[in-house]
């Protein structure tokens, strides 16, 4: 049976569709509608003590653990060094790698391996070495994503999306978007976030072009998927949480969730994504598994919550921007939830 707040959204989906359509032709980037990126909101001191383990560091910019190893990878603010802490091991082990190259976020990649989308490369890190190797980009790289046949699909700052062969060679190149600042392979299907344009598009990659276009909200920041397929985004200028399919591309869910959420986490133990509110210094779990997300836990935390990551025991890590430390609250912390 077809739940009621799904149809509504999926009709707003349809009409978004249309509008985006009538814009502007996809070939005339410089002409089309553009907004100045939406950023995380400064945000102010702490009114409460954070939740968990609050350990020092240097300014973060990007927070992954590598599913297989279980490494906690953690990206600084310039982008140029990169912290492995394996915490499989006690006291846990921890080495810190020299960047070639400034890196703009952090993706999982083949079993092991982290990947680190930069100007001109990729970056590839083994999470227990730390060796690191680069495939070459035409372009300034700011989003990657692992594609299921092996391949890698590049997101560029100047809106290009290149998917990539297993050797590294270029064999699809997607134009018409003005950046690209995630990729997300839903199964089969690739999608895109250009900020610049607050919109997320479905890539139709048969004939090398975007394919269905939805606005997505006031000033969308961040993307992620999750094992069911479903593509979730921040609305980072309108206050909300966007929840999508692919094949076709349709908004299901649109939810205000507080002040200011800027980056994302997927719990596949509970089936809750996380939100990190940089207005109120906060992260936010919600069940999306029905019709409306639902809020299952609320914790204080770090100021300046521009990241967060969870590994596969439910333990979730969560990164100041500002200096002021990174967070573990445990699994055990949020049971209930």
């Amino acid at each position: 049976m077809r739940r009621r707040g799904w149809t509504r959204s999926a009709l707003a989906a349809v009409a978004a569709v249309t509008l985006l359509a009538g814009c502007s032709s996809q070939d005339d980037v410089s002409r089309k509608p553009t907004r100045e990126p939406a950023t995380p909101a400064a945000a102010p001191t702490l009114a409460a003590t954070p939740a968990g383990e609050v350990s020092p560091s240097t300014p973060i910019s990007a927070l992954l653990v590598e599913p297989r190893s279980g490494v906690l990878a953690v990206l600084s603010a310039d982008g140029k060094s990169l912290r492995l802490i394996d915490r499989g091991v006690t006291p846990a082990a921890e080495r810190t790698v020299a960047l070639p190259a400034a890196a703009a976020m952090l993706a999982p990649g083949e079993p092991g391996e982290i990947l680190l989308p930069a100007p001109r490369r990729v970056l590839r890190v083994d999470a227990a070495s730390g060796t690191v190797d680069e495939i070459a980009v035409d372009g300034d790289a700011r989003a990657v994503a692992l594609r299921p046949e092996g391949g890698l699909a590049v997101g560029t700052a100047d809106g290009r999306v290149l998917t990539l062969a297993a050797d590294g060679t270029v064999d699809r190149t997607v134009t018409g978007l003005v950046s690209v600042d995630a990729v997300v392979a839903a199964g089969d299907d690739l999608l895109a976030l250009d900020r610049r344009q607050t919109i997320v598009t479905e890539l139709d990659l048969g004939d090398n072009r975007p394919g269905l276009t939805l606005r997505t909200g006031d000033g969308a920041t961040n993307m992620i998927g999750d094992h069911f397929g479903r593509v979730l985004v921040t609305d980072t200028a309108g206050n909300e949480l966007l929840v999508y399919t692919a094949d076709p591309l349709v908004l299901h869910q649109r939810f205000p969730v507080g002040s200011s959420p800027y980056a994302l986490a997927y719990d596949e133990r509970s089936d809750t994504v996380w939100v990190t509110l940089t207005g109120t210094n906060e992260v936010v779990g919600y069940d999306v598994s029905t019709g409306i997300p639902v809020e299952v836990g609320r914790f204080p935390t770090v100021r300046q919550p521009d990241t967060v990551t969870i590994d596969n025991r439910g333990d979730m890590f969560v990164g100041s921007a500002t200096g002021d430390g990174l967070q573990r609250i445990g699994a055990d912390q949020r049971k209930g939830q």
